[in-house]
């Protein structure tokens, strides 16, 4: 402890450094820049290697363009043709190269397993045809361009050994190339070596962004994918509540709830039996025994609000006719529903049919409430009327907006027309499958 106040600097040093200081995230990209300039300054390290490497993969794929240059004029449009057929499997072959080479994945446009007219018809695009026809092309130019100048650079840096490969009687053979040529030749071999890094890595990054911005899903296309993983992300999370309800149910139903009614088994018993002890205890046995089957009575309405065991035996038409029977306001329930839906529906139909009764009771004044299900198309349609008061705003208090969040939690709609005096009419659609 105390050393390390010792070694702490003064504080009023600390301004001077926050004056200095730097975001995080700007100083790992700081980091990364200079080592990446690091890397493309030296011919001989790893990322002028994986560039080099990474151009010179590239260089077939924009051949297939180039070669429509050197066709006659009659066979033009058939090779244009041709070409735009093979736009899916050049597209591929790229997105194959960047993931081998530099380890990033460009995701396509269409499932891996698509069929091969779909994947004709997602390559048909303005930004694949840009990227195989200009871009392409261009950038196997100029890596070819740069790879010839690491071929220059090593032969003018070996000029003074070519020269013992000229005959004898050549000059610079006589003068052992201490020329002004070899001079020359061997500075430019130099200033090669160093120049060239630099344009292999300015290419190789350029080849790479224009494989991920051409051959890649757009903006668009990305925000789809996103929402649609949420979506199902979202589907998931109400899946696992409503397994984990049901798991809380059962460990609840089969643990607790079992246990205490045994335990008013045994009160009850020695309350019936032992008419011998002093009034005093007979008092305590009564009293735990009523209070023992409180407990029960609460607890089964607790699991049966987790989840009620005949929605899962019998489905929705069953528990919901428990629920109208159990409602002091009187319901009419009808239910046209020609088979069982998703069981994640199922729960948000109940506990929202429940809630809506609950709410009906307590502050409607209503003295009817009619209760309808029907299956439209792929829709489960669940519509509540009560002859009540009337007044339920969804923007006041947060029962119906409770109701609300919970239709939207499996994508369903919520709507409610309550004007003063009445009727109050909820309606609700839930998909049938998730």
């Amino acid at each position: 402890m105390f050393q390390s106040k010792i070694d702490a600097p003064p504080r009023r040093a600390a301004p001077a450094a926050a004056a200095h200081a730097v975001p995080a995230h700007a100083v790992t990209a700081r980091a990364i820049a200079v080592r990446a300039v690091v890397a493309a300054r030296t011919p001989w390290s790893a990322g002028t290697r994986r560039d080099s490497l990474f151009l010179a993969a590239g260089l077939p794929f924009g051949l297939p363009c180039l070669m429509l240059l050197v066709l006659p004029r009659g066979a033009l449009l058939p090779g244009l043709a041709l070409l735009v057929v093979l736009f899916d499997l050049l597209t591929v072959a790229q997105r194959s190269r960047v993931r081998a080479l530099r380890g990033l994945e460009v995701p396509g446009r269409v499932p891996p397993g698509a069929a091969w007219l779909v994947r004709l018809r997602a390559g048909l695009t303005w930004r694949q045809a840009a990227h195989h026809l200009l871009a392409a092309p261009v950038q196997a130019l100029c890596a070819a361009s740069v790879l010839g100048l690491w071929g220059a650079s090593i032969v003018l840096l070996g000029f003074f050994g070519w020269v013992w490969l000229l005959p004898p009687d050549n000059p610079l053979r006589a003068a052992q190339g201490w020329t002004i040529e070899g001079a020359a030749a061997t500075v430019g071999g130099l200033l090669l070596l160093a120049v060239t890094p630099w344009l292999v890595a300015l290419l190789a990054a350029v080849d790479l962004w224009s494989v991920r911005a051409l051959l890649g899903p757009n903006r668009a296309e990305l925000l789809e994918r996103r929402v649609e993983h949420l979506a199902r992300s979202r589907v998931d999370v109400v899946d696992a509540a409503d397994a984990e309800r049901r798991r809380i149910e059962r460990d609840l139903h089969d643990g607790a709830q079992q246990r205490l009614v045994s335990l008013a088994m045994n009160l009850g018993l020695a309350r019936r039996t032992l008419k011998h002890l002093p009034p005093e205890a007979l008092e305590v046995i009564a009293a735990a025994h009523e209070e023992a089957q409180a407990a029960i009575k609460e607890l089964h309405d607790l699991v049966r609000g987790l989840h009620p065991a005949v929605l899962e035996d019998r489905g929705l038409d069953a528990a919901l006719s428990g629920i109208a029977a159990r409602s002091p306001v009187p319901v009419h329930l009808t239910v046209d529903l020609p088979g069982r839906i998703a069981p994640t529906v199922e729960a948000v139909a109940y506990f929202t049919v429940s809630e809506a009764l609950a709410n009906a009771a307590k502050h409607s004044r209503a003295s009817r409430v009619d209760l309808a299900l029907h299956r439209v198309a792929d829709r489960l349609r669940i519509t509540i009327t009560d002859d009540g008061i009337g007044g339920a705003d969804a923007g006041r208090g947060t029962g119906l907006t409770g109701l609300r969040k919970r239709a939207a939690s499996v994508d369903g709609s919520f709507t409610i027309t309550s004007p003063r005096g009445g009727p109050t009419t909820i309606t609700m659609e839930l998909p049938c499958e998730l």
